[in-house]
Parts: C-alpha cells; sequence; structure tokens
C-alpha cells in the first residue's frame, strides 16, 4: 500500500472531521425538532407511577434550554458512533493485523453494551426508584407539594442512565485487560470477592442514596464480572 505523506494524514484527518461535524450540525437540528418527543419519552417513568403529576418551569427561558439541551444529547448520541468509526478509519491502516483485531471488536460491543445498560436503567431502575422517591415524599407527616423542576428531573433522568450506559462497559474492559495480557483469568477468579466489594461501593457512590438503585447497579455489574470471566483466557500472554 502506498505510503502516504504528513501533509495528506493531515488533509485526510480535516475531511474526516469535516464530516463528523457536519453531522453533528444535521443531528443537532433534527433533535431540535425531535426534542419534545424525547422530553416526552424521558418523563413517561415519572408520569407513570405519578399520574397526576407535574414538573415546574421555574425559570422563563427553561423551555428553551430544555429543548436545546436534548437536541444537543440527540445530537451527540447521533455523532459519537459515527465519529469513532472515523477515528478507526483513520488509525487502522497504520496498526498491525493482531491490533486491529483486538480494536475494532470494540467499536461494536461497547456502544452495544452502552445500550443494554441504558435500557435496563430506563425499562428496570425507573420505575423502581421514581416510585420510591414519589412514595416517600407522599407519606411525608407534614403537608408537602411535590413539584420538581423539569431540568432538575431532566438532569437526573439523563445522568442515570449515563451511569449504567459506562457500568455496563465492565465486561468489556476485564476482557481487553486479558487479551493484553494484564489480567489473567486465574488471577480474576482470584480476586472476585475484592471485585463484588468494589462494586458495590461504586452503585453506592454513583446512584441515588437509596438501597433499591445501588442494589440494581450492583446486582448487573457482578453479572456482567461473572460473565466476563467465561471470556477471559487461562494463560497470560
Amino acid at each position: 500500500m502506498k505510503r502516504m505523506t504528513l501533509g495528506q494524514h493531515f488533509s485526510e484527518l480535516r475531511k474526516r472531521i469535516l464530516w463528523t461535524l457536519g453531522l453533528f450540525g444535521v443531528a443537532l437540528i433534527a433533535g431540535w425538532y425531535i426534542s419534545p418527543w424525547l422530553q416526552e419519552f424521558l418523563t413517561a417513568p415519572l408520569f407513570k407511577v405519578w399520574p397526576d403529576g407535574a414538573l415546574l418551569y421555574n425559570g422563563i427561558a427553561d423551555g428553551l434550554m430544555i429543548r436545546f439541551s436534548l437536541a444537543v444529547l440527540f445530537g451527540l448520541f447521533i455523532t459519537i458512533p459515527f465519529a469513532l468509526w472515523q477515528l478507526w478509519a483513520f488509525v487502522a491502516p497504520g496498526l498491525h493485523k493482531k491490533e486491529q483485531n483486538m480494536l475494532w471488536p470494540i467499536l461494536i460491543v461497547s456502544p452495544v453494551l452502552f445500550l443494554i445498560g441504558v435500557g435496563f436503567a430506563f425499562y428496570v431502575l425507573f420505575p423502581f426508584v421514581f416510585g420510591f422517591f414519589i412514595e416517600l415524599n407522599q407519606s411525608s407527616p407534614v403537608p408537602t407539594v411535590i413539584l420538581p423542576a423539569a431540568k432538575d428531573y431532566l438532569a437526573f433522568a439523563i445522568g442515570l442512565l449515563k451511569v449504567f450506559g459506562i457500568a455496563f462497559q465492565l465486561p468489556l474492559v476485564l476482557v481487553l485487560l486479558n487479551r493484553m495480557g494484564i489480567l489473567s483469568h486465574e488471577r480474576a477468579v482470584k480476586m472476585r470477592r475484592y471485585a463484588i466489594v468494589l462494586i458495590i461501593i461504586v452503585a453506592a457512590v454513583l446512584t441515588p442514596p437509596d438501597v433499591v438503585s445501588q442494589i440494581l447497579l450492583a446486582l448487573p455489574m457482578w453479572g456482567l464480572f461473572e460473565i466476563s470471566l467465561l471470556f477471559m483466557n487461562d494463560k497470560r500472554k
């Protein structure tokens, strides 16, 4: 294969960056029109356990800021996989075959695990967490008016989705460390008890201060750790 000059490399990188920015611009515009549906989708778990509830817009620009932030979120969601693929296409020709075989599955497996984590949080965790908070607030011994701010709710919900999406990358990280010869299967098995303790600590730190959400993050992470062991080699490289 013909070697490229430094100028050609910069030209190709510039082209890929412009393509990525162009896609982000298009996705951002599309996200502006999709954001009302996206807001309705993200608030559905709350109103499912709180049918008579309402969210507060406590600032005159709240509607604008929420719509713009959701549009940006949609733009990033669409653009990041494309950007990672462009990065892979740029660096792959300079990698050895072994390195390519190790890295390209990450581009496929990582987004899939992220979506699984997000889906688990949205469909399993949210009903428990929101139901717990609403019931706790409604059982207050003093008269209360529950009126959470729309911005705070969306920040909380999106934050939890990100946490679970990232947490579900655990198998990928462990298997990658194993393939690189850093972590053997035998050593990972011996570290199981410490891993479980670490998982519990991480779940306590990353989730709201209630036992339900902490358990609902810790148990899947433990399960993912055990699944990771099935894909790890026995011998160190």
